[in-house]
């Protein structure tokens, strides 16, 4: 695998996945729409080294954001590569062992697992080449990105932020933004349900005041990676990270705490959070949902001392409205840890689907081997229970089917499996603390649609054909978009209407037959873009509060709530697009930097979804 980042960047550039920009770029907003512009080519556009920053350290963007990247990342051809052999490897650690000969083929696997437990190294590091103490801590002195018009300040990224459990010495590498604050002092955003918050916990309630955190950036790439994955409490991702490399993560002592880090990456900020500190205002941030996560108390992390290597490249990354290199991480993690749902949590699914408009948590398709009645109700429940997954909002669960589940026109087919209301299952529980949707702060509606294929004894509404007149007498549409083959009708509707109403008003005005879905969007939304809608579908309807069952028809509404649609009290935030001056300016010197043709700033699609007149791209 990879010694240090550089050597990754010259993969990357060997295999003309690289774009080197030479003119010297701001990392205030410039950096951010450049990358946005990119990444979201097909396939994930290129990585980018920017070479000449004002701060004088490179600074890499969308390194693992395409297949094909995240790929390399792992060190595979193709991340199914790295499928089978995780595959291979749960087979072997959980297959029955009958006899003592089966016992004893598992040593190998035992001789080649111990290669993968970190270690510690004596000394210091490449990664302590170089140590800034005292006055010579200024953050400022790093290319730490200002990534989004209203974001609250500069944020860290792609932070792997250390913590300990104090209970059993496991340590934590989560990835948790960090918000700069002053030259020695950032903000910790990790969430009630996140582990590094558990461990702040266990010190303040021990009445410990001084909590060591230690933040690595850089090196190989796989330990980026493994600090985003969903592992479980108390397994240490270094280890994951050395079964990727094939080999032991190297360890040094922090100079500063006892936290070990990866003695080969480019930066590590030293530090500790004061458990006794009032929590601090963090935020905005324009976040990997697509809007802006708003202000909240996080806590405020003092910095000790800076190191670095002497050819240190700083990472970092952008998120926001999908497509972004977060969704390619995800889609990687979606097919590496698929084996482990199946064999620990839920050996019904054969197949998982987490499209990338759904932003990680908020959709979720799995397609499952059915043998009896009500399966399908209790895979959703026993999912909304497990892990990362409690977070989802909507879920479709399917069976039978022989393609794969991203493959639309292969999911198509299990729509007249589905009957309303019999087949809609409603719940309630935890949601992301980034779901601006939920009634409450982490906290709201759950729904999944069983649209298995039905057993013998199960109901199943016979399936007519999908018939609606023109719009009449509901003055509030403005208009409609019917897909028969799926049996939705789309309708952009004004935002001071019931939804319910106009629901009841259509279906009976329209003599509507033959619809199981009605999908409400507000007006300035381009309904025939059905990535768009379903991205907004997600992020904008609570699956309890914005849904309603209206004539055997599931009726969503999808439209901005702020103003207080359907009784919404909370601050309602913004999606996330570049300002005027920004997108100006690297137009103006797209040639300057030669990345190629010239690309449209994606912001000018998505600035007609900004509802405050004020933050909107002229």
């Amino acid at each position: 695998m990879y010694k240090t980042l550089r050597e990754y960047i010259s993969k990357l550039d060997a295999n003309g996945e690289l774009l080197r920009v030479t003119e010297q770029v701001n990392t205030h907003l410039e950096i951010a729409e450049i990358t946005d512009r990119l990444s979201k080519q097909p396939n994930g556009g290129k990585a980018i080294l920017f070479e000449n920053t004002p701060e004088g350290f490179p600074v890499l963007m969308n390194m693992m954001g395409s297949p094909r990247r995240i790929a390399m990342a792992l060190g595979v051809d193709k991340v199914e590569d790295f499928t089978t052999k995780i595959d291979a490897l749960f087979d072997k650690a959980t297959s029955p062992k009958k006899s003592f000969y089966d016992k004893l083929k598992m040593l190998p696997l035992l001789t080649e697992a111990s290669k993968w437990f970190p270690r510690r190294k004596k000394g210091r590091g490449a990664s302590q080449q170089i140590v800034w103490q005292g006055e010579e801590i200024k953050l400022s002195r790093l290319p730490i990105l200002f990534c989004a018009p209203h974001d609250g300040g500069r944020f860290i990224t792609l932070p792997m932020v250390h913590t300990l459990d104090l209970e059993t010495g496991c340590r934590n590498v989560g990835m948790y933004r960090m918000q700069i604050f002053s030259d020695n002092t950032t903000g910790l955003h990790w969430h009630k349900h996140k582990t590094g918050e558990r461990h702040y916990q266990e010190y303040k309630k021990r009445g410990i005041k001084r909590m060591p955190v230690s933040i690595a950036l850089g090196g190989d790439p796989a330990y980026t990676y493994s600090s985003t994955a969903p592992l479980p409490d108390n397994l240490d991702e270094y280890l994951l990270a050395g079964f990727i490399r094939g080999k032991a993560v190297e360890l040094v002592k922090c100079l500063t705490n006892d936290i070990e880090v990866p003695a080969d990456c480019d930066f590590v900020i030293e530090g500790y959070v004061d458990v006794d500190e009032e929590k601090v205002v963090e935020g905005a941030f324009g976040d990997h949902t697509g809007f802006y996560s708003l202000k909240d108390k996080y806590p405020l992390f003092h910095v000790t001392c800076i190191t670095h290597r002497k050819d240190a490249v700083y990472p970092a990354t952008i998120v926001g409205i999908p497509p972004q290199e977060d969704a390619y991480i995800a889609q990687a993690t979606e097919k590496i840890f698929l084996s482990p749902i199946k064999a620990i949590i839920q050996p019904d699914i054969n197949d998982m689907w987490l499209p990338m408009e759904g932003v990680a948590h908020n959709m979720a398709f799995l397609n499952i081997n059915k043998s009896y009645i009500g399966q399908g109700t209790k895979v959703a429940n026993s999912m909304w229970g497990a892990g990362q997954m409690m977070f989802n909002k909507f879920s479709v669960i399917t069976s039978s089917l022989s393609g794969k589940l991203s493959n639309l026109e292969e999911l198509k087919k299990v729509v007249n499996n589905i009957s309303i209301p019999e087949d809609v299952i409603f719940s309630k529980g935890p949601l992301d603390v980034l779901d601006h949707t939920a009634p409450v702060l982490g906290y709201g509606g759950k729904m999944a649609l069983d649209a298995t294929e039905k057993l013998e004894g199960e109901y199943i509404r016979e399936n007519v054909p999908m018939v609606y007149r023109a719009v009449t007498g509901c003055d509030e549409i403005e208009d409609i978009v019917a897909l028969e083959d799926w049996s939705v009708i789309i309708l952009k509707v004004a935002r001071d209407v019931d939804f319910k109403v106009l629901a009841k008003c259509f279906i009976e005005t329209n003599k509507v037959k033959g619809v199981k879905f009605i999908l409400m969007f507000d007006k300035n939304v381009p309904i025939a873009d059905y990535s768009t809608l379903m991205w907004l579908l997600g992020n904008n309807c609570d699956a309890v509060r914005d849904t309603a069952v209206v004539y055997n028809t599931l009726v969503f509404d999808a439209r901005a709530k702020f103003g207080g649609i359907n009784g919404f009290s909370r601050e309602w935030p913004n999606v996330v697009t570049m300002n005027k001056e920004t997108i100006e300016l690297v137009d103006k010197r797209w040639k300057d930097y030669n990345i190629g043709d010239f690309i449209e700033s994606p912001s000018k699609k998505h600035q007609q979804l900004v509802w405050n007149d004020a933050e909107k791209v002229d």
